[in-house]
């Protein structure tokens, strides 16, 4: 079950129609996304590279530079400490470059998330003081690592912190818990006024980076400003950032210029994966090369797709690129059996009578319990933590719903933790076996959603009939790409669709295309790629038995209500309107 909204903002669309010379369909859709002065328009619109902030406005930058100018000039051993998500990665990237162009002595550390787990850890500190390193510059990570950085202190390592989860605080009076390091950059801080904190480690990393630039007039580095974008805009993608305000302009450039890399580990794995040059889009970040560098900090070690990224050419890039595909086909693989084994718990548990649920598959591996998460997260509409077995007790990942801070909800029941950390929308942590009874009562007697917050909502854009939704307004609709996050593919309705007739298509035939009758009278077609096992019964329900049949004979008459997403398709050479069925009731 679903409920359907229509956005129902108000502007003189017709004024800004005219004004930036776009349809009034398109106009409500800006609107739609927020957006309600002109201003905001044309850099939606339009927007380019000096539209987005100064990167001076991050509190604690002008320390950090200072610093790691100081650093360098000195001669000190800097080593940048990462994550092992895509995020991390392409910020130990973006670090580790701009400090060698720099001149600095530097080297990179990514935690191993099996025997190190997330961020800074005592290991790796006393590890940088065996190897005489003098000062730590942290990125995707540090934030939550207080003790951490008082022991480097003690070692007489400087440490930098660059982050973006959210600031560690004490429920009472909600005090910030800030790590004792040189200098913290990160938006996410109370006391920072930095302009948009929906930014990813990535992006800071890169706005550090260009402060250094800035600073130094450093004329290499000024260049090589362009393709560390590019890093930028794959981390914001693949850390599920919104695309909105400078996100969206900072996704939209470095996806031009990803189109035309240099860079031969990127351009290897688009090569292993099929993606032509010129192609390649917020979709493919997010989908296919971000899986395959993440995959290696899930199954293997992360050092290997920095190493991929770091390649000098492309014929070293392509044997390691196929590795990492072949790791990601794993994954996905194991991924599959652990939805599988949780559906399992959720039914012989009767879990899905809890507001959260907290699922644990010990003999599932650590590295896929955000990615299971997700799935059942997706499934059931309800926040969802999947834990599973470490080397040092109980290690799991949260991922939330509209409604439910997660990060927040964690903080009321903190005693059940190890360590723990994240957003609103997902969280990771480390407890003990014995507590996960506790745990999951406690968090869902705390838990104040409502039986209406667990039903998915579906937001239309504009209700148009198919005849309306031509060739003009799809092309049209392509200045409002980049999609994610935050600026999803716009959604159409209409009601009341007649389906005649239909087949199914693909290798596997797992999607469809239908021939439908509007209540106009018109014929058009519709494609589907979702689940049609699930459609069939909505039919055969709402119809009678026999009715999916039917449809697929070519004797279906059914009403149906469509919420669609509208596109230009092009196969084999042969281009044309498409409409895509996301929602039917």
């Amino acid at each position: 079950m679903e409920k359907w909204y229509v956005a129902a903002k108000k502007a003189d669309f017709s004024a800004w129609a005219e004004r930036y010379h776009i349809s009034p369909v398109t106009a409500r859709i800006l609107r739609n996304r927020g957006l309600t002065e002109g201003g905001e328009v044309e850099r939606f619109l339009y927007g380019k590279l000096d539209a987005c902030h100064s990167p001076w406005l991050l509190k604690d930058m002008d320390k950090a530079v200072e610093e790691i100018c100081s650093a360098i000039g000195e001669g000190l051993s800097i080593r940048v400490i990462g994550d092992y998500d895509v995020d991390g990665i392409c910020a130990s990237y973006i670090l580790t470059r701009t400090l060698q162009i720099l001149g600095a002595k530097v080297d990179t550390a990514i935690p191993h998330r099996i025997h190190d787990g997330y961020g800074l850890n005592d290991n790796l500190i006393r590890e940088a003081h065996r190897d005489g390193i003098g000062m730590i510059i942290t990125c995707d990570n540090g934030i939550a690592a207080a003790s951490q950085i008082e022991l480097a202190n003690s070692c007489g390592i400087r440490v930098i912190v660059t982050d973006h989860h959210e600031v560690p605080f004490v429920t009472e009076g909600h005090r910030e818990l800030l790590p004792p390091a040189l200098a913290v950059v990160n938006p996410k801080q109370r006391q920072c006024s930095y302009p948009y904190p929906g930014i990813c480690g990535g992006v800071v990393a890169w706005k550090l980076a260009r402060a250094l630039a800035e600073k130094t007039g450093d004329r290499e580095l000024g260049k090589e400003m362009e393709e560390l974008l590019e890093f930028a805009a794959l981390a914001t993608v693949c850390d599920v950032m919104e695309l909105k305000d400078e996100n969206r302009i900072l996704v939209k450039e470095g996806l031009r210029r990803l189109n035309s890399t240099q860079n031969p580990g990127i351009r290897a794995l688009m090569e292993v994966n099929g993606i032509e040059p010129g192609k390649l889009s917020a979709y493919h970040l997010g989908f296919v090369i971000g899986p395959c560098l993440n995959a290696t900090g899930r199954l293997d070690t992360a050092k290997r797709a920095l190493e991929l990224l770091q390649s000098r050419s492309l014929g070293e890039a392509m044997s390691a690129a196929g590795e990492l595909k072949e790791l990601n086909d794993s994954r996905k693989n194991l991924t599959l059996r652990g939805v599988e084994q949780a559906e399992k718990v959720i039914g012989e548990q009767r879990m899905d009578r809890d507001k959260v649920m907290v699922i644990y598959l010990p003999e599932v591996h650590e590295s896929l319990a955000g990615i299971i998460a997700g799935r059942i997260r997706e499934h059931y509409n309800h926040p969802v933590f999947l834990l599973t077995r470490g080397e040092e007790g109980v290690k799991g990942s949260g991922r939330s719903i509209e409604n439910y801070d997660m990060f927040e909800a964690m903080t009321e029941v903190k005693h059940y933790f190890t360590r723990f950390g994240g957003h609103a929308m997902a969280a990771g942590l480390s407890m003990r076996e014995e507590d996960i009874s506790s745990f999951r009562r406690e968090l869902n007697e705390k838990c104040s959603l409502q039986e209406e917050d667990f039903i998915p909502r579906v937001h239309i854009d504009v209700p148009m009939p198919l005849v309306y939704a031509d060739e003009k307004l799809a092309e049209e609709l392509a200045l409002l790409e980049p999609f994610g996050v935050g600026n999803p593919r716009p959604l159409f309705a209409q009601k009341e669709i007649l389906f005649r007739s239909g087949f199914k298509m693909g290798a596997n035939k797992t999607c469809a295309r239908y021939r439908v009758r509007t209540p106009e009278g018109e014929e058009r077609q519709i494609v589907f790629f979702g689940d049609l096992e699930r459609f069939g019964y909505f039919l055969d329900e709402k119809y009678g038995p026999g009715s999916q049949a039917a449809l697929y004979e070519g004797r279906g008459s059914f009403a149906v209500s469509v919420a669609y997403q509208l596109g230009i398709n092009t196969y084999k050479g042969r281009t044309e309107l498409q409409y895509v069925m996301q929602h039917y009731s």
